[in-house]
């Protein structure tokens, strides 16, 4: 039995993977309990298991005394010495005590802390073992539903998707293998708890790492991510070798590396997108697929304002503003997108506002000189918003003719608003030359 006990023992560390030594030092702290339950024994004792034969063995641990009063748990020192000649007072003597009938005895009652030790260890190692993965990319077999939950078997554990980290129109069904990302493993009263998700966007990072060689080995940098899962995600790539295209790199040759991933993903919309460190050519790539004519920044307040063609508006929006919400969590920047149009309607009503608050001829004004210069300047900064807009589409950047009429009439404005103070002028010196000629002093 002893030597069958130490086989059963090797094959659990193969199977477990849990070192036979734990499993002998768990049997040895039951053995002790058994002893002391099935005996009626109080004394402090030692259960010793040998590594090789597995035979058991009880020693009683006493106290050595010398002296005449010898009380319980102790023994004389000439009794000591009478097993051991090394024996000194107030070392610990070891006295067998084993039982004849205690292996028996002893394997029914240690049966269970024995098992106890051996799911503890277990848990120990599956939590050791799955902590060094958390924020990886693991696969499973889906087992059942509980409460919303999608219960996936990983193997030695099983790990928890709640419905939050589920995405939307997926279809979880009994035993269909399924990766995940683990967001948190933790460890309970019932043994490791390890949490995964669907709709993290580290999800994407490490699918992109998979199977894109060159983000493995670092060549290509993930900058950003942005996901709405299920639906679309942004990803920004940069490239430490110049002779390597991050974006091309990413795709794969007729589009196989993008195209696995959107496949795992349930046909989830992917935009790759070339970082950049100028503000205004990275913001530009991140309204893609949507074409941008400019952007203006402002560095202090991290905002942006983007103008892209009429047609283009859209789709630089996108369904329910998905397009801009992602760009400006990928970017980290606040974006305003306008049309040629809209800002064309903001530059005429500025120069009306403007028209308005400026009258020379009113008496009351006694500060007209000050709106004049004011007016001034800013009519200068809209004609040159205007000749921006008119190079635009004379490089093709505005394809709509109405638009280019659009710029001629502003044009007129201009060119009117000009004659009209010339005209005023030439009067008022007209007026001043009959006043000298009628009046010489």
């Amino acid at each position: 039995m002893s030597a069958e006990l130490i086989l059963a023992l090797e094959q659990l560390e193969k199977d477990k993977g849990i070192e036979m030594e734990v499993l002998i030092e768990a049997i040895e702290a039951a053995l002790i309990s058994a002893y002391k339950k099935n005996f009626g024994s109080t004394q402090n004792v030692r259960v010793s298991i040998d590594r090789e034969s597995g035979d058991i063995r009880v020693f009683a641990l006493k106290t050595v005394k010398s002296g005449p009063d010898i009380e319980e748990g102790e023994i004389s020192l000439e009794e000591a010495r009478a097993l051991n000649n090394a024996y000194e007072e107030d070392d610990i003597a070891e006295i067998e005590v084993t039982p004849r009938k205690f292996g028996r005895i002893a394997a029914q009652t240690a049966k269970q802390v024995v098992m106890q030790r051996i799911r503890e260890a277990e848990r120990e190692i599956i939590f050791d073992e799955f902590s060094n993965k958390e924020g990886d990319i693991v696969t499973g077999i889906i087992q059942r539903a509980e409460r919303k939950n999608v219960i996936i078997d990983l193997g030695k554990t099983e790990a928890v998707m709640t419905a939050s980290e589920q995405t939307v129109g997926e279809d979880y069904r009994f035993n269909n293998r399924i990766k995940t990302y683990i967001v948190e493993v933790k460890m309970t009263n019932k043994g490791p708890q390890i949490m995964v998700s669907r709709t993290h966007p580290g999800l994407v990072k490490r699918l992109f790492e998979l199977e894109v060689p060159e983000i493995h080995d670092g060549t290509v940098e993930i900058k950003s991510i942005s996901r709405e899962a299920g639906s679309r995600t942004k990803i920004a790539v940069f490239s430490r070798d110049p002779n390597v295209d991050p974006v091309g790199a990413c795709v794969g040759q007729k589009g196989t590396r993008v195209q696995a991933i959107v496949d795992e993903l349930r046909g989830e919309k992917i935009d790759i997108i070339k970082w950049s460190s100028a503000p205004e050519e990275y913001i530009a790539s991140s309204l893609s697929p949507a074409k941008v004519v400019r952007v203006d920044v402002n560095e202090d307040e991290r905002a942006a304002r983007v103008i892209v063609p009429d047609f283009q508006l859209s789709l630089a929006i996108g369904k329910e503003g998905q397009n801009a919400r992602l760009a400006a969590k990928l970017t980290g920047w606040k974006i305003d997108i306008k049309s040629e149009s809209q800002l064309r309607a903001a530059i005429e009503q500025q120069m009306f506002n403007m028209d308005s608050i400026y009258d020379p001829d009113e008496e009351d004004n006694e500060d007209g000189y000050e709106y004049e210069d004011e007016y001034d300047d800013e009519y200068d900064n809209e004609g040159e918003e205007i000749e921006n807009a008119e190079e635009a589409w004379d490089q093709g950047q505005m394809e709509d003719m109405d638009e280019a009429e659009d710029i001629a009439e502003a044009e007129v404005v201009i060119e009117e608003y000009s004659a009209e103070d010339a005209e005023d002028e030439v009067a008022s010196l007209e007026d001043v030359e009959a006043e000298t000629v009628e009046d010489p002093e």
